[in-house]
């Protein structure tokens, strides 16, 4: 029983963390951006910039929504 309980966590957190949209993307702070209360993020892996208003990382890739356009 305890076996078929990690199995199911198990798999729940691979759903959580296998993500696609932000796999590839490494969000770093750049605060020599920061405006007006928004925090600047660069990604390190595509270049895309993108500013939040949360003080956390985007939960997308900016450089591949603007391919899907």
């Amino acid at each position: 029983m305890i076996v078929v309980v990690g199995l199911i966590v198990a798999f729940v957190l691979v759903l959580i963390f296998a993500n696609r949209e932000t796999r590839d993307c490494r969000w770093r702070e750049d605060r020599t951006g920061d405006r007006d209360g928004q925090k600047k993020f660069r990604c390190m892996a595509c270049g895309a910039e993108a500013f939040t208003t949360t003080g956390k990382p985007p939960l997308d890739c900016r450089a591949k929504t603007k391919d899907r356009r």
